[in-house]
């Protein structure tokens, strides 16, 4: 009886310690329910490295862990990445997630940028299905790290693969060949321009010389033009003055003139329409006049004065014997 009792006994103790320690668990569980905030990431590149329990970072600071990885049905692009953060993590606009990865296989969440005097990232009351798709808030990403570097690595392969090809066709044999020449031909010419070095300095020096005498040329042509808009100034501007005067005076003096032989011109036609015909007829009969006075003496030196009084003296007539 004894043996009994004591196995009731150390069977009730059991029993008690399973329970008082149950109860400790979901205690511990609950308080770490109210210290703790869920968040999820939806990352689009690789998150190798990454497993559940793995730290998550703020700013380089352990705040919490990974909770879940999953992929999205939705978008199998995407894989949904739950974290556990502490209440006091500052995930406020602006915090972005990206993975961190590391040379020894293990990666890390990291959270940063945020802003000060932020907002908290919250699930909207509006479209908040779209916004929070499973009930707790999003933290954007950006990608970065290693994990980045990792994502991108078969598209940086390629690039290189397509770079070393070309490589391989820009140095081929024929194209090895010209670059050859090119740089024979280039040490001909160096070699060429090291021989004429003395010329080309002196031509240089001449070059020199005849830039400082067309820099003096300017000065002086710069001298003469002001030279000549003071002469044009001084003596040419009076005397083209002067000139006006006279194309001026030339000009009144002709207006006179129009002006009296508009005066003259119904005298000119009264001496043109009378006085000319008069002229005419006199000069007629001073003709008349001299050709009578012509006969008249033509006959006082043949007859004498008695030759304009008595008739003329007949010619002696001789009979024929």
């Amino acid at each position: 009886m004894e043996t009994r009792s004591n196995h009731v006994l150390v069977g009730a103790v059991v029993l008690i310690l399973l329970a008082v320690l149950a109860l400790f668990t979901v205690w511990i569980a609950r308080l770490n329910g109210t210290s703790e905030k869920e968040y999820d990431i939806f990352f689009k590149q690789s998150v190798d490295g990454l497993n559940k329990g793995s730290q998550v970072a703020y700013s380089g600071v352990p705040l919490g862990q990974v909770k879940e990885i999953a992929l999205w049905k939705k978008d199998p692009q995407f894989v949904r990445v739950r974290i556990t953060v502490k209440d006091e993590t500052p995930v406020l606009e602006g915090t972005t997630a990206t993975v961190q990865g590391s040379f020894t296989g293990t990666s890390t969440v990291q959270l940063d940028g945020a802003q000060k005097g932020a907002a908290p990232i919250v699930c909207p009351d509006q479209n908040a299905q779209n916004r929070c798709p499973f009930g707790v808030p999003v933290i954007p990403t950006k990608p970065g790290g290693l994990g980045a570097l990792l994502s991108s690595a078969p598209q940086l392969l390629e690039r290189i693969s397509t770079l070393t090809e070309r490589l391989s066709d820009l140095l081929s044999d024929r194209n090895q060949n010209s670059i050859a020449g090119i740089l024979a031909n280039t040490n001909r010419l160096t070699n060429a321009l090291a021989d004429r070095g003395p010329e080309i300095a002196a031509t240089l020096a001449e070059t020199r010389v005849a830039i400082q005498k067309a820099g003096i040329a300017s000065e002086q042509i710069g001298q003469l033009a002001g030279t000549t808009n003071l002469l044009i100034a001084e003596d040419i501007r009076p005397a083209a003055a002067k000139l006006t005067r006279a194309v001026d005076a030339a000009q009144s003096s002709m207006e006179a003139f129009n002006g009296a032989i508009g005066d003259a011109r119904p005298g000119l036609q009264a001496f043109s329409k009378q006085t000319v015909p008069e002229v005419g007829q006199l000069v007629h009969d001073l003709r008349v006049m001299s050709a009578a006075l012509t006969s008249v003496a033509e006959k006082i030196d043949q007859g004498g004065a008695g030759a304009l009084v008595g008739s003329p003296k007949l010619p002696d007539y001789k009979g024929k014997k």
